[in-house]
């Protein structure tokens, strides 16, 4: 397994961070995929916050055209249908729990944080709660990795896709 290459964070980009969240970003680490134009798309954040805080969200989607393009999936209740399917797809679910191993091996890289340790993010590895996270890990791995971060950005990819800038 490689480790998801990183892009050093530059004060530019926590300006931009900070526009596209609407709140200064905290624990950012590096930015794990970018715009076409350069600019963040997925922010990798360290396992613990400056405050001490736990923080097993390793992978986030920050870009606000492709955030409301998966705010969409979920208002429409994706989740549900998704966790439904790890139950009856064995296949889906095994490569689902591969991604929920490759998100703990990238995390731990960070740093060893034993409140969340064997904790991924999105629900991984048994149910799918957060399509912004599994959608960020996607974009962050590449495909094949995160096989419902691949599906959801297969099913915006009409109204966002990473190789054309909506920034």
């Amino acid at each position: 397994m490689t480790p998801t290459p990183l892009t050093t964070v530059t004060d530019r980009d926590l300006e931009v961070l900070a526009e596209q969240l609407g709140r200064v970003p905290r624990g950012v680490v590096g930015i794990a995929a970018r715009c076409v134009c350069g600019r963040p798309l997925v922010v990798r954040t360290a396992p613990r916050l400056d405050d001490g805080t736990p923080f097993p969200t390793t992978y986030y989607l920050t870009c606000p055209p492709a955030v409301a393009a998966v705010s969409t999936l979920e208002a429409s209740g994706l989740m549900k249908d998704l966790t439904a399917r790890l139950a009856d797809e064995p296949d889906l679910a095994a490569a689902y729990q591969r991604a929920h191993e490759a998100y703990l091996a990238d995390r731990e890289e960070l740093g060893h944080v034993e409140e969340i340790a064997g904790i991924s993010a999105g629900g991984m590895p048994t149910r799918v709660k957060c399509l912004h996270v599994l959608s960020g890990h996607a974009l962050a791995a590449g495909p094949g990795v995160n096989p419902i971060g691949d599906e959801v950005l297969a099913l915006i990819a009409d109204t966002w896709r990473q190789d054309r800038c909506t920034c």
